[in-house]
């Protein structure tokens, strides 16, 4: 099971840094990601989601593959790797993959216009690792559902004084 973990930045860019650092972490296989979105709350008060991976491409290239392969058969590649890049894109915009959006856009209701934050689905973590690399950044801690011990440590080591 997955752990949700929501933390608030000043601004876009920092939660965009933040993401890139746990991001670089899953190649040494410091920690395994389910999902990581930047929301921010722009000074009009707009919440724009920002995710890591983008459902829509991903699908279009997978089915521009199977697609052509498929026409192959039939002697109509090109045909075939278009149809099915059409199919594999309207598949993955569909596709809600990670945290619901809805509940990413509740969440960045929350925060001050300007604002941003890091939501993460975290399937595994060495904290060892991880929490020294994300310390600098700071950060507060909106919402876990890791248990209390292990959020308490986590809010004390992004909003203590080394932050």
């Amino acid at each position: 099971m997955s752990d949700l973990i929501a933390i608030a930045y000043p601004d876009m860019q920092t939660a965009e840094t933040v993401r890139d650092k746990l991001l670089a972490l899953t190649v040494e296989r410091s920690i395994e990601l389910e999902d990581a979105v930047v929301v921010d709350r722009g000074s009009d008060g707009k919440v724009k989601l920002h995710q890591a991976h983008n459902t829509a491409a991903a699908g279009a290239v997978g089915g521009a593959v199977w697609g052509g392969l498929i026409g192959l058969l039939f002697l109509a590649p090109l045909l075939g790797m278009a149809v099915g890049a059409a199919a594999g894109g309207a598949s993955g915009a569909l596709a809600d993959v990670g945290v619901s959006d809805d509940f990413l856009k509740n969440l960045g209701q929350k925060l001050q216009p300007g604002g941003a934050a890091l939501i993460v689905l975290v399937r595994k973590v060495t904290p060892d690792k991880v929490l020294p690399e994300i310390q600098p950044y700071g950060g507060e801690v909106l919402q876990t559902s890791l248990d209390d011990a292990s959020e308490e440590r986590l809010r004390e080591l992004l909003e203590g004084p080394a932050a």
